[in-house]
């Protein structure tokens, strides 16, 4: 007898529907008229079960024609709650145990109106006896469309005759193939069926349960000859491209919140135990060289494992103040042993020790204040008291223990001190940055160097490795006039000093300094209001000398009595936000001015949880790879601790931010350390892959914990380089706040009464990349700049044609929603479907007889849109799709262009072939403008008598319908133009309408061209 087996697991997540915030969820699975139920359990949300439910099939054959309907409960003494129901198709029920996966499936709704989330992991599959045959299973499998109106009951599909002969000639078959996901099948055996499985997630199965995302489940094939085979849904990308949620055990998701102490500031990650010893000092060490003298450090032994601090020359007292911190999973032992050494040449010498049994060692957990050293005498091997005491500190911790970041980690061991900082966590913050406007008015008194020229000048401003010039002046004199303003960017408060140069363009590659301002930027008043400017001064230029000479010059110089005078304008704009980033990927839209900035509406917290089938980045040195993650939000930078040679890194650390924006995102990647031991200075740390995420796609007070697929484009295409599993929750404390700034502009104001020129907005934001890249470089441990550079997208506006196709395929998804309406349009002229052709009609009278109603139809109609499309919001946060992206297929040429260098690397032949393609695209686009242009143009003509026969015959037909309108009642007019738009074929002409040919004959400028 062939047996059905539904393996019912857990679920996660559950509905709270006891009145008191739990549930008693019981699982009930009915097929082909049997019914079994799993246990009860009690006031669980996260119930687990792990019952084997198991079912007679009568006929194997019908299998995949049947339902298998599972619902969850909750158990109320008497009655029960809907908590969720999953229907799954036979069709998809693999063919043995062998076959099968566990598997995930998001619970649906009953209804439109019911409150329903979690999700519910089961294993499917069937059992054959030895007297059934498996059918073989088609390679490709066509989709079947399934009426969701006949889901909940069953029923069978009914199709009239006459409707089967009209639909016969209209039929196609359209076949879409079918993708497994599927990963625990042998490569030997026949796949599963599977309609929709191409939707599925294809990635490895996490180490607590290895459990596979599904999506499709509901595509149950109806029973009967009477389905249709259809092609209307495509997969968007590479299953392997898609997000996968996970349960994680944190507390943030278990309800553990109120129940644990590090619940309150750690909940979005997993709990690492740690033994941490600080070593902080000793005193009155023995002297064990002839000399009298002791070089001491200490060596903290945990099995295997062995921390030492730094040796200091000649000291008795030493004092080191340096933590150790051993990860409880790795622990070997059960003492710990804080050996004090004396170093020397030879031989070290021992100078005494003192043993921890770890079961005796206290656990501290924060916000508990942290545990205080203690003297310690030393003994020797066999257990007596010797010479010298030593203090110390040791406590069983967690990851949310203050030392954390700063202590030596057991699995850092082989890195020495000096590169032990590059290994550890840290948060940086960015400059503060603002516009530095300098606004070159004039000159008096120039003294070129022939005086029987008439000089042609300009003026150079340089800040840093800034640089810029102004246009030449308006007339060539000794007093010239430029009038110009060059903004740069600058950070507060600076050191730095803007070098003003007043230059003479003798000939071709030729200039000649007049005079020379060297200005500290501190001298440049703040400007707060925008409609006030500061006043403009007069600056007297020194004679031309080297940059560094005049600085120390214009400290020491007095006042001369003549010289070259130049009148500035020098101000801070710290009303503008400084753009380091695109405006359409920010993460911080405040103002540089602290009182202008908005109010904090809510708390970004994030959990870096750990990383999945990373790819190794260093098999050449024979190592894998030392992942370490940055994460980026407003001006807040976080760096994790690099975690050394593994794939499948787990940090476990979680950070916050103030939110002032939901519009804003979240930045997070992931680099591959490349200054470990033995590592050069101009080594770069290598591109894992990165996640983005927009804080105003998220849901208030959820916990989101996702795999998030880590994508790198490179010269030879896409490749996934692996996963990245985040925790993320977003809390608003200020509804009312967030809600208003929807009605606000995204900038401060300053960039709407005196916006930037467009030109001047893509150098400043390098210059302010340069900046910030810079200054994190210095920090210690330094944020490498490559780091910073991939983080803020600095080669986001370079050329790349398959960034042009995927904006050119956007544009197109737009426009297909206006062609839609336009073929819809055009079927209800034509009468494709007389039914609703005769309701639009009905409709159309109605407004025009009561255009009251239009608006009021035209919103009720946007609400109920709205309200229809709830069911189908987005769950999951967006991340990096590469098909609109347009990188899983872009050839390889497209993509070594992109990464090119400015200017080109790559020989004159291909140069010249990628200058005639980008010739043969732009001329595509040009003809497209040239189109518009033209149809404008035409418009525009209809007045300008260019023509004045199609003028005069425009203006008398525009008298004749102003007096016919004015004596035509509205409704008489709307009524006659909507009949003759929605006239029936037999009255329609093939042949273009009159209104068209004759603005087909309208003159443009097209003939006036070279």
């Amino acid at each position: 007898m062939t047996k059905l087996v539904v393996e019912v697991l857990d679920a996660s997540d559950l509905m709270p529907k006891d009145g008191q915030g739990s549930a008693s969820p019981f699982v009930e699975v009915e097929f082909d008229d049997q019914r079994h139920r799993t246990q009860t359990k009690t006031k669980d949300l996260n119930p687990s079960w792990n019952e084997k439910l198991v079912f007679n099939v009568s006929d194997p054959r019908n299998l995949p024609n049947k339902i298998i309907d599972i619902v969850v409960y909750n158990d109320r003494k008497g009655h029960k709650n809907f908590l969720g129901r999953v229907r799954i198709s036979g069709v998809s029920v693999p063919n043995s145990e062998s076959e099968a996966s566990i598997q995930r499936y998001p619970l649906d709704k009953r209804g439109l109106f019911s409150n329903i989330r979690g999700d519910i992991a089961l294993k499917i599959y069937a059992v054959y006896d030895n007297s059934y045959s498996v059918p073989p299973q088609a390679n490709d499998p066509p989709l079947q469309e399934f009426h969701t109106n006949n889901l909940g009951g069953g029923d069978d599909i009914k199709i009239n005759e006459k409707e089967k002969k009209k639909k016969k000639k209209k039929e196609e078959t359209r076949t879409l193939h079918s993708i497994g996901t599927n990963t625990g099948a042998p490569a030997s055996g026949p796949p599963p069926q599977s309609f929709f499985s191409g939707f599925g997630t294809n990635s490895q199965p996490m180490k607590e349960k290895p459990v596979e995302a599904r999506t499709d489940f509901a595509r149950a094939a109806q029973p009967g000859p009477q389905v249709t085979v259809m092609q209307m849904q495509v997969p968007k990308q590479n299953p392997e491209f898609n997000l996968v949620e996970t349960s994680p055990p944190v507390a943030a998701r278990m309800r553990y919140r109120g129940g644990d102490k590090t619940s309150s500031t750690y909940d979005l990650v997993e709990q690492m135990h740690y033994l941490y010893v600080n070593v902080v000092k000793a005193k009155d060490l023995p002297s064990m060289d002839i000399t009298g003298s002791l070089d001491p450090y200490v060596e903290v032994k945990l099995g295997n494992y062995k921390g030492i601090t730094k040796h200091l020359e000649k000291n008795q007292n030493p004092v080191w103040k340096q933590v150790f911190a051993f990860s409880k999973e790795r622990l070997q032992a059960h003492m710990l042993e804080v050996v004090v050494k004396d170093k020397d040449v030879g031989k070290d010498d021992f100078v005494g020790r003192i043993g921890f049994d770890l079961s005796e060692v206290p656990l501290r957990v924060p916000p508990d204040s942290p545990l205080a050293p203690q003297w310690y005498k030393l003994e020797d091997k066999k257990g007596e008291k010797v010479k010298g005491e030593i203090m110390l500190a040791v406590w069983m911790g967690t990851q949310a223990d203050e030392s954390f970041p700063v202590a030596w980690h057991s699995d850092a061991h082989s890195v020495n001190h000096e590169n032990l900082a590059n290994t550890r966590s840290q948060v940086y913050f960015s400059p503060k940055l603002c516009y530095l406007r300098v606004h070159v008015m004039e000159a008096q008194d120039l003294v070129p160097s022939d005086k029987g020229r008439v000089p042609d000048t300009y003026v150079k401003i340089q800040l840093g490795n800034q640089a810029r010039i102004t246009r030449p002046a308006q007339m060539r004199s000794v007093n010239p006039v430029w009038n110009d303003e060059i903004m740069l960017v600058a950070s507060v408060p600076s050191d730095e000093y803007l070098i003003i140069t007043v230059e003479d363009r003798i000939g071709p590659g030729k200039d000649e300094i007049l005079g020379r301002l060297v200005c500290p930027v501190s001298k440049a008043s703040q400007r707060l209001d925008p409609h006030k400017l500061p006043t403009a001064s007069w600056f007297n230029l020194e004679k031309p000398s080297p940059a560094e000479e005049a600085i120390t010059v214009t400290e020491k110089k007095k006042e001369p009595k003549f010289s070259s005078k130049i009148q500035l304008r020098l101000c801070l704009d710290t009303g503008y936000h400084v753009l380091d980033e695109s405006t359409h990927f920010s993460s911080d839209l405040q103002p540089s001015a602290k009182h202008l900035r908005k109010p904090s509406i809510g708390i970004l917290e994030l959990g870096i949880l750990s990383a999945r089938n990373l790819l190794p980045m260093k098999a050449k040195d024979g190592r894998i790879t030392d992942a370490y993650c940055v994460a980026k939000y407003g001006n807040k930078w976080i760096r994790t601790r690099t975690l050394l040679d593994t794939l499948h890194p787990r940090w476990n650390e979680q950070y916050t931010w103030e939110v002032y924006d939901p519009c804003t995102v979240i930045t997070v990647g992931v680099f591959d350390n490349s200054h470990i031991n033995g590592s050069k200075d101009d080594a770069k740390d290598q591109r894992i892959g990165k996640v983005r995420i927009r804080l105003s796609t998220l849901e208030t007070d959820r916990v989101y914990t996702h795999f998030y697929p880590l994508l790198v484009l490179h010269p030879s295409g896409l490749k996934k380089t692996g996963e990245l599993h985040l925790a993320i929750r977003f809390t608003c404390t200020a509804w009312v706040n967030m809600v208003s700034l929807y009605s606000r502009p995204l900038l401060p104001k300053m960039h709407y009464l005196q916006p930037i020129p467009v030109r001047h907005i893509d150098i400043l934001r390098h210059q302010a990349m340069q900046i910030v890249a810079t200054r994190l470089m210095r920090a210690e441990p330094p944020l490498r700049r490559e780091a910073v550079e991939y983080m803020l997208d600095m080669d986001y506006n370079m050329w790349s044609l398959r960034r042009s196709k995927a904006n050119f395929n956007r544009i197109m998804s737009l426009l297909s929603g206006l062609m839609a309406i336009g073929k819809w349009f055009d079927d209800i002229s034509n009468w494709k479907n007389p039914v609703t052709t005769v309701l639009v009609h009905v409709l159309f009278l109605i407004l025009v007889c009561y255009p009251e109603l239009i608006l009021p139809t035209v919103f009720l109609y946007l609400f109920v849109i709205g309200i229809w499309n709830y069911r189908f919001r987005p769950r999951n946060p967006p991340h990096m799709d590469a098909r609109l992206s347009h990188a899983e297929f872009a050839h390889p040429d497209e993509l070594d262009e992109e990464f090119d260098t400015f200017p080109t690397s790559r020989p004159g032949d291909m140069v010249r072939m990628r200058y005639d393609r980008l010739k043969s695209v732009a001329g595509r686009v040009q003809t497209v403008v040239g189109d518009l242009a033209t149809q404008g143009e035409r418009a525009l003509s209809l007045l300008s008598w260019r023509d004045p026969r199609a003028t005069a015959i425009f203006i008398f037909f525009a008298l004749v319908w102003a007096i016919f309108l004015y004596i035509t009642p509205f409704q008489v007019v709307g009524v006659l133009v909507g009949l003759y738009l929605l006239r029936h074929p037999r009255f329609r002409s093939k042949m273009p309408s009159v209104p068209f040919n004759f603005y087909k004959r309208l003159p443009a400028k097209t003939d006036m061209l070279l």
